[in-house]
């Protein structure tokens, strides 16, 4: 007999750009939230009665005062990073109500999407998840993916985007790129870096 299943998030790359956020919190939490959401091309307003000097710096829209449910319309998507848990929950809760993505810091019961740990080198991006279990846990994981892939991955990259695009316009199969680049990501270590460095000189 087969035990209960546990139920998984559904991991996508989310579009945010020119889509109107909001962050409900002023400290060093809603900070890296605020850059990782303008990172991505958000429009973000940030509310709190005191805001940081790093959010202050990043030319976003601030409203200096107490969170209102009306910070909330138009929104798509809204993050919870306020010290006061029970102020995160009511935001957590209007925003559901609202139709609206909601992420409460630490707080995995009160999200409709939870933040994987992340690590980019240019187009390639590694996310790491422990489906709120263990945060921590993901952050380990992902400074053993920074020292496994390092900067010079953002090149590779577009290697085998080339490689890609080459064989696609001689008709080659899907099956027969995976192949190449399965061979090619198996190499060892220097062929691969010489490959790489021939492409920067083109």
């Amino acid at each position: 007999m087969m035990g209960p299943v546990s139920r998984m998030s559904y991991v996508v790359n989310l579009s945010l750009k020119g889509r109107p956020v909001l962050v409900a919190g002023g400290g060093r939490v809603a900070s890296r939230k605020a850059h990782d959401l303008r990172r991505a091309g958000a429009e973000v307003t940030v509310v709190a009665p005191e805001i940081c000097p790093e959010i202050e710096g990043m030319g976003l829209k601030l409203l200096r005062r107490p969170y209102s449910s009306e910070d909330l319309r138009g929104k798509f998507l809204a993050i919870a990073a306020t010290d006061d848990e029970e102020l995160n929950a009511r935001i957590s809760h209007q925003a559901q109500a609202k139709g609206i993505l909601v992420n409460v810091v630490d707080r995995p019961a009160l999200c409709t999407f939870t933040l994987p740990a992340v690590v980019r080198r240019g187009h390639l991006t590694i996310a790491v998840s422990t489906e709120g279990q263990c945060p921590a846990l993901a952050s380990v994981l992902r400074e053993e993916l920074e020292e496994r892939f390092g900067p010079e991955w953002a090149r590779a990259v577009e290697v085998f985007g080339a490689i890609r695009r080459e064989m696609v316009a001689r008709g080659s199969s899907g099956e027969e790129i995976r192949e190449a680049v399965r061979t090619l990501y198996s190499s060892d270590e220097a062929t691969l870096a010489a490959l790489i460095r021939k492409s920067g000189t083109r």
